[in-house]
């Protein structure tokens, strides 16, 4: 009964949540670019390019959040006053500078009119945040994402750019690739933004040969799909951020990298004993174009699609 109970009362609490597609209401504001449409898994990268109303102080108190939010500038300096957590921050938002915003925290803004704004946001679903947290062994009910404010971070600048050209892309390197980045920026933001237990390595473990060939053979069978984590380690019965981080450990190599291989071998095999185009080709082990599979090409082989095809005709 008290289980039921409490189940309510926290469907109704994420159902007051604001969602950042509410957000952009709230800011009357429209993403001059997002990911939404690309079915990225518990992430969402959105561009904006905008000018606050001039002569105009803008002041906005924004409900608690379904997701973090991330927030790094990508134009010219602006003044950003921002309360959350009961305090005050009013520093030049510059370059360089990043913005986190926890999920489930009321924020408070106040902003100059007149401003040119260009800024990046990324969104990460709090479900992604506790699985990788879980792979590392934090405890979850431990370690919590905090709030700041203009800390200059160049890893963290780093992958959200990676994520950014991804999104412009319309996702040109594939799911997996997203969701390596996507690990990599919650890795980033639990060891060095959060509070509470710190972020320790899991014992020792491997993948077995029963758990591995499952999913080697879902890969080989399906190169030509979009392939994402999620699926791939179903077929393992593991969950997906535990499993690229065995895989790794037994391929020595990150399941992208190691899918990118796969999907040049067997292009190299159509190439040099089918009379398929090159494009044809490209789309048949799953590269999302000519060129995408041309750069894979010459840098795992030394040559190019082109080359190899010809190489066996001459």
């Amino acid at each position: 009964m008290f289980q039921a109970v409490n189940e309510q009362v926290q469907t109704a609490m994420t159902n007051t949540l604001l969602k950042p597609s509410e957000l952009n209401q709230q800011f009357q504001r429209t993403p001059t670019l997002s990911s939404r449409q690309m079915g990225w898994h518990g992430i969402l990268v959105e561009q904006h390019h905008y000018t606050s109303i001039p002569d105009k102080t803008e002041e906005k108190e924004l409900p608690a959040l379904s997701d973090h939010w991330l927030i790094l500038p990508m134009g010219s300096p602006t003044y950003v006053n921002q309360k959350s957590d009961d305090r005050w921050r009013e520093p030049i938002f510059q370059k360089g500078d990043s913005l986190l915003v926890p999920a489930e925290q009321l924020s408070y803004w106040c902003c100059p009119g007149g401003q040119a704004v260009q800024e990046l946001n990324i969104y990460l679903q709090p479900k992604l945040v506790e699985q990788v947290a879980e792979v590392s062994e934090t405890n979850t009910a431990q370690v919590n994402l905090v709030n700041h404010f203009g800390q200059q971070d160049l890893n963290l600048q780093q992958i959200a750019m990676l994520l950014l050209a991804e999104a412009k892309s319309g996702g040109m390197m594939g799911r997996l690739y997203v969701e390596s980045l996507s690990q990599a920026l919650i890795i980033h933001l639990l060891r060095h933004y959060s509070e509470g237990a710190p972020i320790t390595a899991r014992e020792n473990r491997s993948l077995t040969h029963i758990q591995l060939q499952p999913a080697l053979d879902y890969i080989h069978t399906h190169l030509d799909q979009d392939l994402s984590l999620v699926q791939i380690a179903q077929n393992s019965n593991i969950s997906p951020t535990y499993f690229a981080r065995l895989f790794k450990q037994a391929a020595g190599t990150s399941l992208h990298q190691y899918v990118i291989k796969q999907r040049v071998k067997r292009a190299k095999l159509l190439l040099t004993t089918t009379e398929f185009t090159i494009e044809h080709i490209a789309a048949q082990v799953g590269f999302s174009s000519q060129s995408h599979l041309t750069h894979h090409c010459k840098r795992l082989t030394g040559m190019t699609p082109k080359q190899l095809f010809n190489s066996v005709r001459i």
